[in-house]
Formats: structure tokens, C-alpha cells, sequence
């Protein structure tokens, strides 16, 4: 094929290929294109990208070329175009390339007694599209408003009789039969938590790939799944998605509330009622931490369109260490202003964060139980640091002996 043949084509690339917005990996964008049919998700280049965007079978190579050479300052030759066009075709996202066979599903790690999972539903997406049709009565505006407000409610007064309720949890937790009943509701309001992740993700296209059990003694928990959030077409839904588990943890409290305030001031089941709907409040409000792999996390990097954003703000935290110490900006000026910002502010933000909730954690044990429990975080946490600074030096000595 001549050069001049090649750049009168009009390509045109798979019309159900899914793009979503450009992401920041560190200082680098990056645009992830999502393959419904082969089961795959790629990650390109702005400049991948660019063609790719306009690749839709209307335009010639010579036009998108010449576009590409206006934005990038670079004209691409011949070499380039087929081994691009070659590329997108043995990938199967050209419109006329075979269609991709989906790969099979890789094999799920092994369970064992301390750690593992478990499939519960043998067809999830079928399971959510029954409960999304006998649901739709809550997605009107005219439920979820009120319903809203009244979670907002709960908040004000939970932080409005927080006193009362750290007393009566106290004495909750000197019951210990009545405490696993409050742990009981507290693991079922987790199970509609997931589901509600499910839930929101489906209304807004997402689809739901598995439902089971997870367990990492001594916790257990249920999980849903959701893919393709990253694609949703607003940020707004992704966060939505996000934060639906939360809201339906403090919707589950709602009616404990009224039957907590109801009630006599020594009633029996006030510490039951009382520590249920703190702890309840807590378990909500803990999972919009931005902390990973907490719910509030996942909600920041949707709002900040960022990939890895714990693990992408230590590099940065480091870059900018070494360069204040080098006196050299060379390396942090390739991030953005914005960008500087972001990381900056999240690396602060949470070792702000994990002091103060090392903190009151402390404060709270040495209030309940005596001074040397209040040192209890204080080890916990050097005992984990020991633990992963042992595990990397396993780890290196174990590459150097095989290396």
C-alpha cells in the first residue's frame, strides 16, 4: 500500500469501545478505553488518544495527521501510521478487526480458614436488575429528598446527644450479649451497604460482577463488585456510587432513633438502642475516610479524576522532600500546579488525619479502661510498622538471593 493510500483511509474504531475522562497517574494523563465485548481495559496515552477520539470513519489519516501535527507540534510518518493502524487492528478495536475473543476469567485466589471469599449469587447482575425494578419507588425525588433530610437529621442529633450515647455504649459494652446483637444489625447494615453500592452503580450503567462473601478473621464481611464506574459519564454519579453504602448504613438507624428517644431515661434497652446508633453513626461516617480502601477514598479520586491517589501522593510527597533538600524543582515542576496541590494536600491531609485518630483512640482507652490502655494504638501501630519493615527486608534479601 502506497503512503498515499494509507492516508486516505478512513478508519473507524469500535462504536461500543467506552472512554472515560482523562486521569492523572501521577504527572502523567492517562485516558482509559474499556473493551464490553473482549472483557479488556486499556490505558493510553494523550497522544494514543488523540487519534483514537477521532478515528471515527469520517475523517482520513492525512486529517486526523494533520490535526495531530497542529496539537503536538510532531507530523507522524508512514512507519508510524502502520504500525498504529497495525496495532489498533490486531487489538480488535477497529471496527472491521475480528472481534476480540474474551479472555477467560482468571482463576480466584485459593480460600483458606483465615482468609477468603465465597460466591453467593450466581447470577448478580440478574439479581440487580430485579431489585433496581423494586426499588425505583426510592429513586424518585420526591422519596429520596425526605429521605435525605432525615439522615441529616439523625446527624445533628446524634452529635447533639453524643454525650449520652458514648455513656450508654460504655455500659453496652460491659453486656456482652447485648453488644454481639448490636454487631449482629451493625454486619446487616454492612450487607445493604454493598448493596446499595450495587444498586446506584447499576442505575447509572455500571454493572455488577459478583456478590459474596469475604472473610479476614477475625472480620467477615459481604461485597458487591461494581465495574466500570470510571466510565460513568459524570463525576457526580461516580461519588454517588461511592457514597450510597454510607447513606444506607444511617438510613438502616432511622427508625432506632425515635424508639432511642422514646424511651425512659434508665430504660433497659437505652444502652442497646444508644450504642447502636453510635456505633452505627460511626461505622457510617468511618467509611467516608478518604483513608484506602474506605468508601471516602474511592469518592475523592472520582472528584479529582486521579488514579492511585494514596499510593501517586507519597511519590510525590517524596519528590517534593528530595527536591527542598537537593534545592532542585526540576522533578515536581512536571506536576501541575493543581495537581501539587491535590497530593500535597492529601499527604498532609492524612497524616493529620491518622494523629488524630491515634489520638482519640487513645484518649477513649485510657478514659474507659486506665492509662496503660491508652498506649494500646501507640503499639498496634509500631508492631504493624515492624511487621512491614521485616516484610521488605524478607523480601529484598529473598530477590537477592535469587537474583
Amino acid at each position: 500500500m502506497s503512503r498515499h493510500q494509507l492516508l486516505e483511509q478512513r478508519p473507524r474504531i469500535r462504536p461500543e469501545l467506552r472512554t472515560a475522562r482523562p486521569l492523572r497517574r501521577g504527572a502523567a494523563v492517562v485516558h482509559l478505553v474499556q473493551d464490553p465485548v473482549g472483557g479488556r481495559q486499556l490505558e493510553l496515552g494523550p497522544k494514543e488518544h488523540f487519534i483514537i477520539a477521532r478515528l471515527d470513519g469520517t475523517r482520513t489519516l492525512a486529517e486526523v495527521g494533520d490535526a495531530y501535527a497542529q496539537h503536538f507540534r510532531a507530523r507522524l510518518g508512514e512507519p508510524q501510521w502502520q504500525q498504529m493502524m497495525g496495532l489498533l487492528y490486531t487489538r480488535g478495536l477497529l471496527a472491521d478487526a475480528p472481534v476480540p475473543v474474551p479472555p477467560k476469567p482468571a482463576a480466584p485466589p485459593r480460600s483458606g480458614v483465615l482468609s477468603g471469599r465465597a460466591k453467593l449469587v450466581s447470577d448478580a447482575p440478574a439479581l440487580l436488575e430485579t431489585l433496581h425494578r423494586a426499588t425505583a419507588f426510592a429513586r424518585r425525588r420526591a422519596v429520596l429528598a425526605p429521605l435525605l433530610a432525615l439522615v441529616a437529621a439523625l446527624l445533628v442529633a446524634v452529635a447533639v446527644q453524643l454525650p449520652t450515647l458514648i455513656d450508654e455504649t460504655r455500659q453496652l459494652a460491659e453486656n456482652p450479649v447485648a453488644l454481639f446483637a448490636v454487631g449482629t444489625l451493625l454486619w446487616t447494615s454492612l450487607a445493604l451497604h454493598e448493596l446499595a453500592h450495587g444498586l446506584v452503580g447499576h442505575a447509572y450503567g455500571g454493572r455488577v460482577g459478583e456478590i459474596g462473601l469475604r472473610w479476614r478473621l477475625p472480620m467477615t464481611y459481604l461485597y458487591c463488585e461494581v465495574e466500570d464506574v470510571r466510565f460513568f459519564a459524570r463525576r457526580r454519579e461516580q461519588i454517588a456510587t461511592a457514597g450510597a453504602g454510607a447513606i444506607a448504613n444511617l438510613v438502616f438507624l432511622l427508625p432506632f432513633y425515635p424508639a432511642w428517644a422514646l424511651l425512659p431515661a434508665h430504660a433497659q434497652a437505652r444502652p442497646f438502642l444508644g450504642g447502636l446508633l453510635l456505633l452505627g453513626t460511626a461505622v457510617a461516617l468511618g467509611n467516608l475516610l478518604p483513608l484506602p480502601p474506605l468508601d471516602g477514598y474511592k469518592a475523592l479520586g472520582y472528584a479529582l479524576d486521579t488514579l492511585q491517589l494514596a499510593t501517586e501522593s507519597r511519590t510525590f510527597a517524596t519528590v517534593a522532600a528530595r527536591a527542598a533538600i537537593r534545592r532542585d524543582g526540576a522533578e515536581l515542576r512536571r506536576y501541575p500546579a493543581r495537581l501539587r496541590l491535590a497530593y500535597g494536600g492529601y499527604a498532609l491531609g492524612c497524616a493529620v488525619l491518622a494523629a488524630a485518630l491515634l489520638a482519640a483512640a487513645s484518649a477513649l482507652l485510657a478514659a474507659w479502661y486506665g492509662p496503660l490502655a491508652g498506649w494500646l494504638p501507640a503499639f498496634a501501630v509500631a508492631a504493624a510498622l515492624a511487621l512491614w519493615a521485616a516484610g521488605r527486608a524478607l523480601r529484598a534479601l529473598r530477590e537477592a538471593r535469587t537474583g
